[in-house]
């Protein structure tokens, strides 16, 4: 739908937003104030509450299914048949798609990842343990190396202790949560051994190609993802091993999500709820001193939508995959799920500009007061950047995978385009942070550790 942005009656140019396909109902979204209004501090209180809620219930999604993969990886283990393994995979990819949305908490000094202070220490920052990307799949598990034969040396095939590489010795000789835990991260950022990309590695093994990109030796075909085989779990050596590893890792993400989502709650216990409270500054006596200004936290939101969006998802997760071109730069490269975290993840992202999650209108959102003329800048990205993610998920279910469209001369041309959009999109957090009396630069939505291509 081709929307005029001139007055059209009682409509607001926010409602004009989520109508064009940036979040759901707009039945109470709020009128765009004018120009030269300044936001109040009300309403920015009132936009903290609806990010606390729209976390709130995005989190709670992703435990509960989290909990439903942890069930079908134990049924799956139990009696692994073709069956069970597609509907454990089936699980995993539905997984996803509430954590994806969940990733634009990240990069705000929330319980996801907050490196320092209170926050950090009463929710232990678990997002290196949830979504640690790129991984080194000989850690965990055997590869096809070039000369077609399998490497040896991983956690699975160790029993005893196990030292990563350029890391420390872990005792494996049973798999547990607390172990891989232990080995996650330990020696290298790509030595991950727990999270949904571990799991994800051990249902859908390699995607990968060694002869040329364009030959795919390993798994043959633009809609073929990895396919491990079912044996790997029956007869196969370490069949039991990898069983222990799929449901301890599963244990693991349930645990650590369970964690941030209590951070969430709206019932103040200890640390659970105790986030939330800090962020509407409703922390009382002795607890009061962690309340977080409400500036502040505006500021670490807006900076934190901006890196995320444009460092991580366009620069990281995008730009080295289709610039380089390489397939294991892609971010799900075993399961080919990359569209779809590319999807969620701006969905997420939309959520928190609109107030909205699932097709619901929560309250303001980031966008609710800022200026007529911000939210035509901000819409025109969000409109294509929607069309460019809408095209690659479509050719990724019916023609070829992410990996394929990397490619010069399949579809690298739009993606390298949605790449772009993205970044500007980052940059303009800038500017929508300024009609909200937050000042922000370039380099504050920024990663200065992106890789430079």
């Amino acid at each position: 739908m081709k929307l005029s942005f001139k007055k059209l009656g009682s409509i607001s140019v926010v409602t004009l937003l989520v109508l064009s396909g940036c979040g759901g109902s707009s039945s109470d979204t709020p009128v765009v104030n004018a120009e030269t209004k300044s936001v109040t501090d009300s309403q920015k209180s009132a936009i903290l509450v609806t990010y606390a809620d729209v976390a709130l219930a995005n989190y709670t999604d992703t435990v509960n299914d989290a909990k439903a993969l942890q069930i079908a990886l134990s049924t799956f283990t139990e009696n692994p048949t073709q069956t069970t393994l597609q509907v454990a995979k089936d699980a995993w990819k539905v997984s996803r798609e509430s954590y994806l949305q969940s990733e634009v908490f990240r990069l705000s000094d929330g319980p996801i990842d907050a490196e320092s202070g209170w926050v950090a220490t009463a929710y232990n920052a678990p997002e290196g343990q949830l979504n640690a990307w790129p991984l080194d799949e000989n850690m965990i598990d055997y590869t096809i190396s070039k000369e077609g034969t399998k490497t040896s040396g991983n956690i699975i095939d160790t029993i005893g202790q196990f030292t990563p590489s350029g890391g420390t010795q872990v005792d494996i000789t049973t798999i547990t949560a607390e172990a891989l835990s232990s080995l996650n991260e330990n020696g290298g950022a790509a030595n991950v051994a727990t999270g949904y990309h571990a799991i994800e590695f051990l249902l859908w093994g390699q995607d990968q190609d060694y002869t040329s990109f364009v030959a795919d030796t390993i798994t043959n075909g633009p809609l073929t993802a990895g396919e491990r085989p079912v044996s790997d779990y029956i007869s196969e050596a370490n069949s039991d091993r990898r069983k222990a590893y799929l449901n301890a890792a599963a244990s693991k993400i349930v645990i650590d999500l369970e964690l941030v989502a209590s951070a969430w709650s709206k019932t103040l216990n200890g640390n659970t709820g105790r986030y939330r409270a800090a962020l509407l500054n409703e922390l009382t006596g002795e607890n009061a001193s962690d309340n977080i200004a409400t500036d502040i936290s505006l500021k670490a939101i807006l900076s934190g939508m901006g890196v995320f969006i444009k460092s991580e998802v366009a620069n990281e997760r995008i730009a080295v995959a289709v610039l380089t071109p390489s397939e294991e730069d892609e971010h799900s490269c075993f399961s080919d799920n990359t569209h779809r975290d590319i999807a969620g993840d701006f969905e997420g992202f939309k959520n928190i500009l609109n107030g909205t999650y699932k097709g619901a209108h929560f309250g303001p959102g980031i966008m609710a007061n800022v200026s007529a003329s911000q939210i035509t800048i901000t819409l025109a990205l969000t409109t294509s950047i929607d069309s460019k993610i809408s095209s690659i998920d479509t050719k990724a279910k019916t023609v070829e995978h992410f990996d394929y469209q990397i490619l010069e001369g399949h579809n690298a041309t739009e993606i390298t385009a949605l790449k772009n959009e993205m970044r500007a999109l980052g940059d303009e957090m800038v500017n929508v942070a300024k009609e909200l009396g937050i000042t922000l630069s370039t380099s504050s939505v920024t990663d200065s550790g992106e890789t430079k291509l």
